[in-house]
């Protein structure tokens, strides 16, 4: 395992990195509406991440085609864009990369369309709460464990399945460095946190079962009982007295 720290430099390349991501999150969510399209959603994203002098992460990332993953309802990540518009009542979760200056940025939000089902609501609030409650507390010393339990706890406690297949990771000069970061684990385990490290953390919840399924393009994930699913994550910053989230 190859775990990189950053200096203050990288770490301000990174604040710049995740600002434009959080910018242009706050600039999709606008745009989300019945009869919107998830084609129309990516252009905007790209063209918001080129005009800060900054690029996408994900575009020809591994082959893969968007500037976003744009996720419906039972996808769980790894959305293909589209020309069928949005409907009322579906989730959509969108996931998202910078590179500024050669450091990357990773987020990714759940959104309702329009007037969504209360259960659809209440899983998209808790997949969200779960990335707070797992960084509660955390600091550098802290172990990654500590994360990868609270999220899992958080979410089964409340009925929800917790995706096993797919986890959170390391970031900076790559979009995926070590170490990985389940969203389930033992609390007293895995690496001691150091300050400087940066990573994504990226809880995925399931409105039923966990269990998923990889689709014909080789890269949307969605779940196999056809039940809605959301995804939350921000790359955070280990501090010596805490943790700063850089896509907030």
């Amino acid at each position: 395992m190859s775990i990189t720290i950053k200096n203050s430099e990288q770490i301000e390349k990174m604040r710049k990195s995740g600002k434009i991501l959080k910018q242009t999150l706050d600039l999709l969510e606008k745009s989300i509406y019945p009869g919107q399209t998830t084609q129309r959603l990516n252009d905007l994203a790209y063209d918001y991440i080129i005009s800060q002098g900054a690029t996408p992460s994900f575009l020809n990332y591994e082959r893969f085609p968007y500037t976003i993953c744009a996720s419906l309802n039972a996808q769980v990540v790894h959305g293909f864009c589209s020309n069928v518009p949005l409907k009322e009542g579906d989730i959509i979760s969108i996931d998202c990369g910078v590179i500024y200056e050669g450091y990357h940025s990773d987020a990714a939000r759940t959104f309702p369309v329009g007037n969504i089902s209360i259960k659809n609501s209440n899983l998209i609030e808790a997949t969200k709460q779960s990335f707070f409650e797992g960084i509660k507390d955390i600091k550098a010393g802290s172990r990654l464990g500590h994360i990868s339990h609270k999220i899992q706890v958080y979410l089964e406690s409340r009925g929800y399945g917790v995706v096993r297949e797919l986890c959170g990771h390391g970031v900076g000069t790559h979009l995926h460095e070590d170490p990985l970061v389940p969203n389930y684990g033992k609390y007293n385990s895995g690496i001691v946190l150091q300050e400087g490290m940066t990573l994504a953390i990226e809880p995925m919840a399931t409105l039923g079962r966990r269990d998923v399924y990889l689709e014909d393009n080789d890269w949307t994930v969605t779940t196999q009982d056809g039940l809605p699913s959301a995804h939350y994550e921000n790359t955070i910053l280990i501090t010596k007295d805490g943790v700063e989230i850089l896509t907030l």
